[in-house]
C-alpha cells in the first residue's frame, strides 16, 4: 500500500490532468483507511469531492461532504458547508453566443503546400505609434456611491456566510440554589422560518410564567430562581419542543454528582446532547453557555468546540453528532458554614455574659441583715 504522501501526489496529479475517473477509482478502495477525523482523511475527501463534482456526480459528493460536516474542527465544518453550497448550486447554461465557431474556407484547401512557404522578399517593417508622450489623464479615485454599495453588499453577505439560525442558551449556576436560564433564538435570514414560529408558540404555552420577549427576527425567554432539578427539567422541555417542531429526534442527558469535603463541596457535571439527526438542518448555530460560581475545570481541554475563561464555559454544539461535556468546580458548603457561624455567635454571647457576671457591675451593694 502506498504511503499517504504518494497517495496525495497521485490523486492531485490526476486532478491536474483532468483524469477524474482515475482519481476516484484510485481513492475509493483506500479512503476508509483514513477516517474523517484525521487531517489526512479530510484532505483525501476534499480531493474526491472535487473529482466527483468534475464528472457531475453530486449525490456521491454530498455523502463525503456530510462526513466532513461531523468534524470537530470548526474550519473543516465551515469548508464542508461551502462545498455543499457549491454542489447544491444550480447549473447555469452557457449562452450560444459565448461559443466561438471557426468555419473552414474550402478555397484554402485547394492551395498547394508551396503557397505556404515563407516569402523570401524583404518583409516590411511594422510601424508602431509612439504613445509614450501622450498624457492619459489624472487617476481618479472611486466615487463615494461605489464605496457605499460595496460596503452594503459585504454587510449583507456576512449573515449569509454564517448560520441562518442562531440558538443560544445561557445557564447561570453561580448560585447553585437559585439558577437562572436565558434562552435566545435569532434568525439571520430575511424572516423567521415556520418551525421557529411554531417553536415560539409552544414555548409560550409550556412556560407561561417565563419572561418572554419577541421581535421580528429574534425570540428570548428567561426562567429565574430555579432549583437544580427544575433547571434540568426546563432544559429537557426545550430540547423536546425543538425536536418536535424540527421533526427530528434528539436526546439530552445531564448527570451531576455532589461530593462533600467538610467546608467545601465539589460538583461534577456531565452533559450528553445527541444531535445526530440534526445534520444540516437549516444551517443551525447552537451554543450553550454555562456560568459557574468559581473557576471551572473542563475534562477535555483539547476540544476545539469548548472555550473556557475562568468560571465561564462556551460550548459550540455540532449538529449531526453526539456532543459531550464534562466539567467540575468547587464551592463553599453554605449549610455547614452557616451552622458554624451560629455556633460561634452563641458561644461568643455566652462567654460575654459569663465574663460580665464574673467581674460584677461595680454598683454598691445593700447591707445584708
Amino acid at each position: 500500500m502506498d504511503s499517504y504522501r504518494q497517495v496525495v501526489e497521485k490523486a492531485e496529479l490526476a486532478l491536474i490532468k483532468g483524469e477524474y475517473n482515475f482519481c476516484i477509482e484510485y481513492l475509493y478502495p483506500i479512503i476508509e483507511s483514513y477516517p474523517p477525523s484525521s487531517k489526512e482523511g479530510v484532505n483525501l475527501r476534499t480531493i474526491i469531492i472535487t473529482a466527483l463534482s468534475g464528472i457531475n456526480k453530486k449525490e456521491e459528493a454530498k455523502i463525503f461532504c456530510k462526513e466532513l460536516l461531523k468534524s470537530r474542527d470548526y474550519k473543516v465544518r465551515e469548508n464542508a458547508k461551502y462545498l455543499m453550497e457549491i454542489i447544491d448550486s444550480p447549473e447555469i447554461k452557457k449562452p450560444e453566443n459565448w461559443n466561438i465557431t471557426i468555419e473552414s474556407n474550402p478555397a484554402l484547401n485547394k492551395k498547394s503546400l508551396s503557397s505556404l512557404k515563407p516569402n523570401n522578399q524583404k518583409k516590411k517593417e511594422k510601424k508602431f505609434i509612439d504613445t509614450s508622450n501622450i498624457p492619459t489623464g489624472q487617476t481618479k479615485p472611486f466615487q463615494k456611491g461605489f464605496i457605499f454599495i460595496i460596503t452594503l453588499l459585504l454587510l449583507l453577505l456576512i449573515p449569509l456566510l454564517s448560520g441562518c439560525v442562531k440558538v443560544e442558551d445561557t445557564l447561570d449556576i453561580s448560585d447553585i440554589d437559585s439558577i437562572n436560564n436565558n434562552f435566545e433564538i435569532e434568525s439571520k435570514y430575511i424572516k423567521k422560518f415556520p418551525w421557529q414560529i411554531n417553536f415560539e408558540q409552544k414555548i409560550e404555552e409550556i412556560f407561561p410564567d417565563g419572561e418572554i420577549s419577541k421581535g421580528e427576527l429574534d425570540f428570548s425567554f428567561q426562567n429565574k430562581n430555579l432549583s437544580m432539578e427544575t433547571a434540568q427539567e426546563t432544559l429537557y422541555k426545550i430540547q423536546k419542543i425543538a425536536g418536535e417542531v424540527l421533526g427530528k429526534s434528539t436526546d439530552l442527558k445531564i448527570d451531576n454528582i455532589e461530593n462533600n469535603f467538610f467546608f467545601l463541596k465539589k460538583y461534577n457535571f456531565r452533559i450528553d446532547f445527541d444531535l445526530q439527526n440534526l445534520l444540516y438542518v437549516d444551517d443551525l448555530e447552537l451554543t450553550l453557555n454555562i456560568i459557574n460560581p468559581n473557576k471551572v475545570r473542563v475534562r477535555d481541554l483539547e476540544n476545539s468546540n469548548v472555550e473556557v475563561s475562568k468560571n465561564f464555559i462556551k460550548w459550540q454544539l455540532i449538529p449531526g453528532e453526539l456532543n459531550s461535556l464534562e466539567f467540575s468546580f468547587w464551592n463553599w458548603n453554605k449549610l455547614l458554614l452557616g451552622f458554624l457561624l451560629i455556633l460561634f455567635l452563641i458561644s461568643f454571647s455566652y462567654f460575654l455574659r459569663f465574663y460580665r457576671y464574673k467581674i460584677g457591675s461595680n454598683f454598691p451593694e445593700l447591707p445584708s441583715n
